[in-house]
């Protein structure tokens, strides 16, 4: 590792310019790689500047991206198929061993967090909080039987909020390649990362989430998910590289908010969770799709057609998250695009999850699909992004008419609203040791 004097050094002679690139110029541009230096750079200085570590101290950065959902959509609940990736939006850290029992960090913007390592057991007082995630982090990787010792971090994110990129997954991430790098020398994989925090997300900041967005954030690139078992989900990382495809990603926020939207979230779980009952079942993912279709009649009697609607999405999103990951192997990003069109379309139909019936004069969500759709004349897709309701929505958009795609939507919704994202092939990293 490098003191912080010297990584500033290096990071201004371009020593480390490939390793930047493969993580924040994705686009190829030398305009976001300098724009990585210099981000890099403020980190280095930042963690100097408030902690202070002696001269020679070594230190080392961090990284833990954001991830989206690119197929699936309400099918991880049912114990479904996902397809998920991380992208080039992150937190990056840097950070050093301090010799002392208490991890602290800094997060920009916020006061300085102390985690004590002298108990490691759960405290309520720190339920959801960002410390809660660090020691159940801790507590996980002590319990695997890597002795804890403590670090300082200065942390900065450029993860939107609210965008459904889960920074709470790529801060967990984070931690957990900082503590694999300074306490478990390397030994945990990204997969055991994104379990470990999963399990303080669960346990200790008391929120129960499944284990996608930990996997997206934490394995990079395209992520292929089975949750038929969710204790032990199959996870497949998609060998496909993005940067060949001719698209960039875009993530959309439509303005709109996801307050008062929990009963809507619960009645897509609850209404195919009553269609399962039907066969004596608790998730869609026991009932044969076949035994489904023959008792659509009776379904609708019992359950309602909004109910049957959705349990009809459940099956073919279900199918669709399979096929696109298949699609991406094979390097069809024409059929993966086609996928993705008819995922977003049966979301809007089906699944009904664009708008909410609480307040129908608020459709910005299919609003944004309506404009959007107009702007790719037929090129690319797009669809809702994640739960729904309110929020963002997701496009794959062609190089060649990228700027008259923001232009358009920001015309619509907003200066800063259409963020031009990449699938990022690197995951949780240490970025440079």
């Amino acid at each position: 590792m490098n003191s912080c004097a010297k990584l500033l050094q290096e990071l201004t002679a371009g020593t480390h310019d490939e390793v930047l690139a493969a993580l924040y110029a994705l686009d190829g541009t030398q305009a976001s790689l300098d724009r990585a230096q210099e981000r890099a750079a403020q980190v280095v200085r930042s963690f100097a500047e408030i902690f202070t570590p002696e001269e020679h101290a070594s230190v080392a950065l961090f990284s833990g991206p954001g991830r989206t959902e690119i197929g699936g959509n309400h099918t991880d609940h049912q114990h479904g198929h996902v397809l998920c990736g991380s992208v080039d939006l992150d937190m990056l850290a840097c950070a050093a061993p301090n010799g002392k029992e208490v991890i602290r960090i800094h997060s920009q913007g916020y006061p300085t967090l102390e985690v004590e390592l002298s108990s490691l057991l759960p405290r309520e007082r720190e339920r959801n909080t960002s410390a809660a995630l660090v020691r159940g982090v801790a507590a996980k990787a002590a319990e695997l039987g890597y002795p804890m010792s403590g670090f300082d971090a200065y942390v900065t994110s450029n993860v939107l909020s609210g965008s459904g990129l889960s920074s709470s997954a790529a801060y967990e991430v984070l931690v957990g390649n900082i503590l694999n790098h300074f306490c478990c020398g390397g030994a945990l994989d990204p997969i055991q990362i994104a379990k470990i925090g999963q399990y303080a997300e669960n346990v200790y900041f008391g929120k129960p989430c499944g284990l996608m967005d930990q996997m997206g954030s934490s394995v990079g690139g395209a992520v292929a998910i089975d949750f038929a078992n969710p204790s032990a989900p199959l996870v497949k990382k998609v060998e496909y590289d993005f940067t060949r495809s001719g698209h960039a990603l875009c993530i959309v926020d439509t303005g709109s908010s996801h307050g008062d939207l929990t009963d809507d979230y619960a009645d897509i779980t609850r209404e195919m969770g009553a269609v399962a009952a039907h066969f004596n079942k608790r998730f869609l993912r026991e009932v044969p799709e076949a035994d489904f279709r023959a008792a659509i009649p009776s379904l609708r009697v019992r359950c309602g057609d909004r109910a049957v609607l959705r349990a009809i999405h459940y099956y073919e999103d279900d199918r669709r998250a399979v096929q696109e990951g298949e699609a991406l192997e094979r390097g069809d990003f024409a059929r993966f695009l086609e996928l993705v069109n008819a995922s977003g379309l049966s979301s809007a139909v089906h699944l009904q999850n664009t708008w909410s019936i609480s307040d129908p004069s608020q459709q910005a969500i299919p609003l944004a699909l309506a404009a959007g759709q107009e702007l790719l004349e037929g090129t690319g897709a797009i669809r809702v992004h994640g739960g729904g309701f309110a929020g963002t929505i997701q496009a794959f958009v062609p190089n060649d008419r990228l700027e008259a795609f923001r232009s358009g939507m920001e015309a619509l919704l907003g200066r800063g609203k259409c963020h031009i994202l990449h699938i990022r092939p690197q995951g949780g990293t240490v970025v440079i040791g």
